[in-house]
């Protein structure tokens, strides 16, 4: 009788130990970085900040060159909300919605000077870029934006 208690009280230990384990796998917060880049069709020098991203925005964008032009950072709740100004009037409305493991599911809204470019969602893992074209700044030059949850 002992020993069987004694089984129930460890098995329901262990169990109890493994749950906070389970949960602790989901994120509770996430801090994104997000970048303002001008994208340009003319060949040319890459601005210093972007070199780690460089071979992703040309695998992504098909441009020549790249200038960063702003960035800000917020720290979401998952689930929970953020906001970064990225400057020249840009600005993104974040949304995390779940997180699982390492990889967060967060919804984007990107304005400028308070007229809607583009909603859409992402699935952000830590220390991997996102990348979002976006609209015409010129003749030869588009906007996007990187995104970066540590």
């Amino acid at each position: 009788m002992r020993l069987a208690l004694s089984l129930l009280c460890l098995g329901a230990l262990l169990f109890s130990a493994a749950v906070p384990t389970a949960h602790a796998q989901e994120r509770e917060s996430v801090s994104v970085r997000a970048i303002l880049v001008s994208a340009s069709r003319e060949a040319g020098t890459t601005d210093r900040a972007l070199a780690r991203y460089e071979d992703t925005l040309r695998r992504i964008l098909r441009f020549e060159s790249f200038q960063q032009l702003g960035s800000g950072r917020a720290r979401l709740s998952a689930p929970g909300s953020g906001s970064v100004r990225l400057g020249q009037g840009h600005e993104l409305e974040l949304q995390a919605e779940s997180s699982k493991g390492d990889r967060v599911r967060v919804q984007v809204e990107w304005t400028a000077n308070n007229r809607s470019l583009m909603r859409t969602g992402l699935v952000l893992r830590p220390g991997v870029p996102a990348v979002l074209g976006g609209p015409s700044r010129n003749d030869h030059e588009v906007y996007a934006v990187i995104l970066i949850a540590d």
